[in-house]
């Protein structure tokens, strides 16, 4: 697989390459060779690639991209392995590896150029122990909002990528429980990873938090993540409002797809009714849809540079003038309930001045 790996990499120009064994032989060329981004495979003999990671943070933070295998054991590891700072990962062909990875040649050769621009997040444990005085005002304990009538229910769609389930673990965990909209999550990744990613998000949000695997009734106080390898759309029966798990279409790009979960949304809600969420990650995925929901009636939201990991998506919905607001990972859940509140009382209207609402 290593051998595969820089064969690849060396077809390109552009690229110079290292290969070592394992994750000790990396920490003691790390400084001689300086590479722009790091590929790590989470199974390596002498040092695993989580303790690699670890180190490699601590002492010369670099972008990290892991080499994960589909699996749910490969999954836990690679959450870890963003959790404590990795960019972004690739899929491990579990086959024959030159049929395999023919297959994904080109993700691997744009994932590794994605990173290299990255901006490296901070691991969320180290978060936990130093004090961060700027965001001291946003983690309070707030409480909850009151529910909508369910003639009224809307949805808040968010699309994310690259960077996307660091971020996603910044924000969700700051909704209240009694959070009257439904929150539906297009996350660009595997099926093998959804579910293991629904769970982790589970115990650290108060709202209950699920994968989409079926039809699902949407309901307030609840996170729905789309399932991986497919695309969520919604369906209206009644009062009844349900998102169903589809076979990804050849018309997008990436799964679950962004586009067209708002775009379906649009068909069956009032875009008053709707939010759209549009955080970090490579490409324009629901850019153009957020923009189309934005010019409808339906309010977004962009989250700022400097905190996504690849501006790509955010900056694209931005320049396509489709966002009410440009924000910060940690401004986002404030964002929200201050909308949701409003459309309890009072419907939702533009501000002229600034094009806020």
């Amino acid at each position: 697989m290593r051998r595969r790996l820089v064969q690849l990499f060396e077809q390109e120009a552009d690229f110079e390459v290292m290969a070592v064994r394992d994750g000790a032989e990396a920490l003691r060329v790390l400084n001689e060779f300086d590479p722009d981004v790091i590929t790590l495979d989470i199974n390596m003999p002498v040092m695993d690639g989580l303790t690699c990671l670890s180190h490699i943070m601590v002492q010369r933070p670099k972008p990290v991209v892991m080499v994960s295998s589909l699996t749910q054991a490969g999954a836990e590891a690679t959450f870890e392995a963003l959790h404590l700072g990795a960019v972004d990962f690739i899929h491990k062909p579990d086959g024959t590896i030159s049929r395999d990875i023919a297959r994904i040649e080109r993700q691997l050769i744009t994932t590794v150029r994605a990173a290299a621009g990255a901006r490296i997040r901070r691991s969320r444990g180290l978060a936990t122990r130093l004090p961060d005085r700027r965001n001291s005002r946003v983690t309070r304990a707030e409480p909850a909002l009151p529910s909508l009538p369910r003639d009224k229910l809307g949805i808040v769609l968010i699309g994310v990528s690259t960077g996307g389930p660091g971020t996603l673990e910044e924000i969700l965990p700051r909704l209240p429980a009694g959070f009257p909209w439904p929150v539906v999550v297009a996350q660009h990744m595997p099926s093998s990873f959804t579910g293991v990613f629904a769970r982790r998000l589970a115990a650290l949000c108060e709202l209950t938090v699920s994968e989409i695997a079926r039809p699902t009734e949407m309901e307030g106080g609840n996170i729905y993540i789309a399932r991986g390898d497919a695309d969520v759309l919604f369906s209206k029966t009644g009062s009844r409002l349900v998102a169903l798990s589809a076979p990804s279409s050849n018309q997008y790009l990436w799964h679950p797809s962004v586009a067209r979960m708002v775009e379906s949304a649009m068909h069956v809600l009032p875009a008053e009714r709707l939010v759209g969420v549009q955080l970090t990650g490579m490409g324009d995925d629901g850019a153009k849809a957020m923009a189309d929901l934005r010019a409808h009636g339906g309010r977004t939201i962009a989250q700022d540079e400097a905190t996504s990991v690849v501006f790509g998506m955010p900056g694209e919905l931005i320049r396509l003038g489709g966002a009410d607001s440009v924000l910060p990972a940690s401004g986002i859940s404030s964002q929200l309930k201050s909308w949701l509140i409003s459309t309890t009382s009072q419907p939702m209207s533009r501000d002229v001045r600034n094009g806020s609402r």
